[in-house]
């Protein structure tokens, strides 16, 4: 027994400073427990009742340690007497549930060591009076009845390396829990913007600034500036801007680049909305209904019937010119809707030119791409209303 007092303290020591991580909730278990221990045939022992207390440390919410003390007086088997039996062991202990489960079931495994008392007129006998290592694997089941107060069932077999024995108990205990709770620390955020540094790739946005889950500011129409210094928010998808945010005029004739058909125009020059000189008026708009097969801009003689009653109504109309305008819905990218727009008005005017004789000077075609929707892109029908070819009957003002 004087041996076992420093191990004892050795144990609890260890257990109770064992180093704190970095949990929300740390708790140490007073573990007092009753069970029923079977000796193995090498002992003169009879099976007993032991008595014993825990004091376990669960220092992460699947993992604890555990220093248990243990005592039983024993009947001998096969001679008149009885042992007295201590034992201290340290365990881990893993758990399979948090604590927030009512249902903990465990494992665990751990080491001791253990006094058999002297027999009669204190002769040794074998298997039974000595001290001993004995090492232990179980398993059991915590089920908490409240916050503080659960219940414990464990099953443990002991094997004593000295002597190699083989021992088992079964015992229930009453748990009380002691807990402490440990506040993580806020994750640095040096611009407040919600965003932890770790993962903020604008670390340095403005305060009150609104920030995507990136910590970059937000930036609802993507042309690259964002929505505080954006004086255009709504600026067509893949459109050219300046640092404003606003789309690019680069000839200053007051049509923004996307819609310049004439980008390189005089200084001063006067621009119809095109951006081409020469002032016009639409006086007429003809729908076309011409259907080109999917990402082309082929036709043939098809809809020259169609295309005739543009050629017609020049006809009555000498001074009129015709801007044949490609339209498209939203579906795909900018640039490619654009450039197909373009590619199919071309097709259209140059049917009027070549098949139904109208004078070239007089027929421009301009690719609007999706900049000019008559219907909401949102359905089926409001994107098939979108995919158009119009003949804008224009003249001289």
């Amino acid at each position: 027994m004087k041996f076992m007092r420093p191990v004892a303290l050795a144990a609890l020591a260890t257990t109770l400073t064992a180093p704190a991580l970095a949990e929300s909730q740390q708790t140490i278990y007073l573990n007092p427990f009753a069970g029923y221990q079977y000796f193995g045939d090498k002992r003169d022992l009879s099976e007993s009742d032991t008595y014993g207390v825990g004091i376990e440390y669960r220092f992460r919410p699947h993992w604890a340690l555990e220093a248990v003390y243990s005592r039983a007086d024993v009947d001998r088997k096969y001679n008149s007497g009885e042992s007295e039996f201590d034992e201290i062991r340290v365990d881990g202990l893993y758990y399979f549930a948090g604590q927030d489960k009512a249902w903990n079931p465990y494992i665990s495994a751990g080491a001791g060591h253990a006094d058999f008392g002297a027999g009669p007129a204190g002769l040794r006998t074998p298997g039974t009076d000595h001290d001993e290592t004995r090492v232990n694997v179980g398993a059991g089941v915590r089920y908490n009845i409240s916050d503080m107060i659960s219940l414990r069932a464990d099953l443990r077999e002991f094997h004593g390396i000295d002597e190699s024995t083989f021992d088992t108990m079964a015992s229930l205990g009453l748990s009380f829990a002691f807990h402490r709770t440990t506040a993580k620390p806020a994750p640095a955020d040096a611009d407040n913007d919600g965003v932890p540094d770790t993962r903020d790739q604008c670390p340095n946005t403005p305060a009150g600034a609104q920030v995507d889950s990136r910590g970059c500011e937000l930036d609802a129409d993507n042309d690259g500036v964002a929505d505080s210094k954006d004086q255009c928010p709504n600026t067509p998808a893949g459109a050219e801007v300046n640092s404003r945010g606003c789309e690019l005029d680069s000839d200053n004739d007051g049509v923004v680049n996307s819609k310049d058909q004439c980008p390189n125009t005089a200084a001063g020059a006067e621009v119809d909305e095109n951006g081409c000189e020469g002032v016009t008026d639409t006086i007429e708009t003809i729908n076309l209904r011409v259907q080109f097969p999917l990402n082309s801009a082929v036709i043939d003689d098809a809809y020259d019937l169609e295309i005739r009653q543009v050629a017609e109504f020049m006809e009555e109309h000498p001074g009129t010119t015709v801007e044949i305008a490609g339209h498209t819905d939203n579906t795909g990218k900018a640039e490619y809707n654009r450039d197909l727009s373009q590619r199919r008005a071309e097709a259209v005017a140059e049917r009027l030119v070549s098949a139904l004789g109208v004078d070239a000077d007089r027929v421009r075609a301009v690719g609007y791409g999706e900049v000019e929707p008559i219907a909401t892109n949102d359905t089926s029908a409001g994107r098939a209303q979108n995919r158009r070819v119009e003949a804008r009957i224009q003249v001289l003002r």
